[in-house]
């Protein structure tokens, strides 16, 4: 899994699915990580025309479809499982190579076709996390970010 974590933010682009204007939810506190720390990401709701952190604001997408560089892409879900199963599907379509699946966003159905179909995947309890929940973007990220030799640049949220 530590090298799925590694492959995955080797990429260029991020996305996040279920990205939330919401503070109290996992898809703003998700999409707000990835800000944080400079890298290019772009949020996909299909509900709302952008997503707001305190210090700028991000046009939407409404699907994976959507996205500029699928294959340059690395997609993080915050989706329900049974949204998670199609946005997987639907990444695949369009060439995604690399998802990496928060806590909660599947079951065991849908972290296998995870597995199966891309060239990195991350999710679940495999060795290398250092939370409770499994592999997650706000424990595990910046691990992951050395690992992929990316320097962590912070910037205000």
């Amino acid at each position: 899994m530590e090298s799925a974590a590694k492959r995955f933010f080797s990429l260029p682009y991020f996305a996040v699915i279920g990205a939330s204007q919401d503070q109290s939810k996992f898809g703003y506190k998700i999409f707000a990580w990835y800000h944080v720390h400079s890298l290019p990401v772009t949020p996909i709701n299909p509900g709302r025309p952008s997503i707001s952190v305190p210090s700028k604001t991000y046009d939407t997408i409404p699907s994976v479809s959507a996205l500029p560089h699928p294959t340059e892409t690395g997609l993080s879900l915050v989706t329900p499982p049974a949204v998670t199963r199609q946005v997987l599907k639907d990444a695949k379509a369009v060439g995604i190579t690399a998802v990496f699946l928060q806590p909660g966003t599947f079951g065991d159905e849908e972290l296998k076709f995870a597995k199966d179909n891309f060239e990195s995947a991350v999710g679940g309890f495999e060795d290398g996390t250092v939370g409770g929940e499994g592999w997650c973007v706000l424990v595990d990220g910046e691990n992951a970010l050395r690992a992929a030799g990316r320097e962590i640049v912070r910037q205000k949220l």
